[in-house]
């Protein structure tokens, strides 16, 4: 696994969303969860390729704001439609440091 800092703690707070970049290209979406809890997932849709960071995040639930299809940030499934899912990055905290890794793992995309 190649770890790499993409944020700090201070960059996404709980509750909070932000869009950062590796350093392969990849853009991994940052999520604050309820509790202060840190979520690295694709940072675009599986739909229709929409940026996710321009939808509705309540802490537990992201919602696109294109079709309001929705997604459970803690295992990455769909919540609607329940049929699909987003890929998920590891992550490690290392003080206040964010580090995600990106190796092998590709954006999934949705049959709907």
């Amino acid at each position: 696994m190649a770890f790499e800092k993409v944020c700090t703690l201070d960059d996404v707070w709980e509750g909070e969303m932000e869009v950062f970049t590796t350093s392969n290209g990849t853009e991994v979406l940052i999520l604050g969860l309820d509790g202060g809890g840190i979520r690295a997932i694709q940072s675009i849709c599986p739909h229709q390729e929409i940026e996710l960071v321009e939808g509705e995040f309540d802490g537990k639930a992201l919602t696109c704001k294109a079709h309001l299809w929705q997604f459970d940030v803690e295992t990455g499934k769909g919540i609607n439609p329940d049929d699909c899912a987003v890929a998920q990055y590891p992550v490690k905290i290392e003080g206040d440091d964010v580090l995600v890794d990106v190796t092998g793992i590709k954006p999934l995309k949705s049959h709907s």
